[in-house]
């Protein structure tokens, strides 16, 4: 697991809960955070955004805990074409 991905999830994760980051560890599910439904699609709308990444509908039910969001984050960077160079 990248400590970049996590340290950035966490901090997209802080900065739309108005909670501080040395409070969000890895190992920490949503619901422990006391994050709703509601705050976890504005949290993925963040990462989304952050990431320049789309995580598919069918894949967000799954995101429960910080861990999940990282190895999806993970994933779907792994997966994406790299960038074209420009000549």
């Amino acid at each position: 697991m990248s400590d970049e991905i996590a340290t950035r999830v966490i901090g997209v994760i802080a900065k739309t809960q108005h909670i501080p980051p040395e409070s969000i560890t890895i190992e920490k599910t949503f619901e422990e955070l006391k994050i709703d439904s509601l705050d976890g699609m504005n949290i993925l709308f963040a990462v989304e955004e952050e990431f320049d990444v789309n995580v598919p509908d069918d894949q967000v039910p799954a995101i429960r805990s910080v861990r999940d969001m990282v190895e999806g984050i993970e994933k779907l960077l792994a997966s994406k074409p790299p960038p074209e160079k420009v000549q």
